[in-house]
């Protein structure tokens, strides 16, 4: 695999008891809410075209080449502000429903949660929220035309796959698996996985000191999936215990406050965040993979595809509204002003014949 090495707030969370409770009610009721390669110029946020080596016309099949399997968040359709069928029909909504349908998390602190320290609205804030305002602002004028659906982890390509949503942004890796069931924007954000702990834990990081330790990861994750497919090859101690899957990234923490697992592994950028939440816990050692988030839409939606694309091109040049604005609101804090993360990653997009 070419991953290989390399605000939980809904409504405020004062104990473990509380947390559990919350993040049962979160699932039953998710489905039911209304809810870096450089490129062009090699300038981390010049939305320059920077083209990859390949000669497909469109994002169709995963990756089919050696070259898009190591690197598959390049393979994306180039930006176009150009309406299509699918944003025709987004713009031909009436009423109340003339909204765009987002899946996202409320779960995740600092990325998409329900702060409940927000004057009593509820509304949902964070980093990925701030890039759907700015979709929803560019498509249909109006940056809270947005009807957001929280969806669970493990329900992300289903919601897309059956129409329930015209795209999700929440924290989603970009990966060859994926792609072949859904589409891609270009990346907006670089983490890796990483492994949380309590800071009384012998475990160091994502190695030996794993033997014999009750690892939980989500259902449907780049975790999950790399957890099992090292422990398969040996990069894995074997003796690691896998067993515990869950729905939502976020019950994994809840397992950890309740002491029914030892460490979670997830990607760096929510496990630091949580830790910001829970200071019984911190990161084990260094990333072991590198990810990048993307929008995810419909595999045959070109034209939402391009658009979004050319969206993030002014995302990532707005320095005052834009997307660095939104990562030194929710981000620095946790992850830093001068770490890798701190910039968007520069896109890459398919070569057209």
């Amino acid at each position: 695999m070419w991953v290989r090495r390399v605000r939980a707030d809904l409504r405020g969370w004062g104990g473990v008891g509380a947390m559990a409770a919350v993040c049962a009610l979160a699932v039953a009721f998710a489905l039911l809410l209304p809810l870096t390669q450089p490129g062009g110029s090699g300038k981390a946020g010049s939305g320059g075209p920077g083209l990859a080596h390949a000669t497909q016309a469109k994002a169709e099949g995963g990756c089919t080449t050696p070259a898009m399997r190591k690197a598959p968040e390049k393979y994306t359709l180039p930006p176009s502000g150009a309406d299509g069928s699918t944003i025709a029909a987004i713009k031909a909504r009436q009423g109340e429903k003339r909204k765009l349908v987002v899946g996202v998390d409320q779960n995740s602190y600092r990325w998409g949660y329900r702060n409940p320290n927000s004057g009593g609205s509820g509304d949902l804030e964070g980093f990925d929220i701030d890039l759907v305002h700015r979709i929803a602002q560019d498509i249909l004028g109006d940056e809270n035309a947005v009807q957001f659906k929280a969806i669970p982890t493990n329900q992300r390509i289903p919601a897309i796959k059956d129409g329930r949503v015209d795209m999700v942004i929440r924290t989603m890796t970009i990966n060859c698996d994926r792609l072949a069931q859904v589409a891609f924007s270009a990346p907006y954000f670089k983490t890796g996985q990483q492994v949380l702990a309590p800071k009384s834990s012998t475990i160091k990081g994502y190695d030996d000191t794993l033997a014999k330790q009750r690892i939980c990861t989500a259902t449907g994750s780049t975790a999950n999936t790399a957890l099992t497919g090292d422990q398969k090859t040996g990069e894995l101690v074997g003796s690691a215990d896998l067993r515990t899957t869950v729905p939502n990234q976020l019950d994994c923490l809840v397992r950890l406050q309740l002491g029914e697992v030892d460490a979670v592994v997830t990607d760096g950028a929510l496990a630091a965040s949580q830790a910001a939440q829970d200071p019984t816990v911190e990161l084990k050692g260094e990333p072991f993979t590198t990810e990048y988030y993307g929008v995810a839409m419909k595999k045959d939606a070109n034209d939402l595809v391009r658009r979004v694309n050319q969206i993030l091109v002014g995302y990532r040049a707005d320095r005052t509204n834009g997307w660095q604005a939104s990562y030194n609101r929710w981000l620095s804090a946790t992850l830093g002003s001068d770490s890798s993360t701190s910039e968007p990653p520069a896109p890459q997009y398919l070569r057209e014949n």
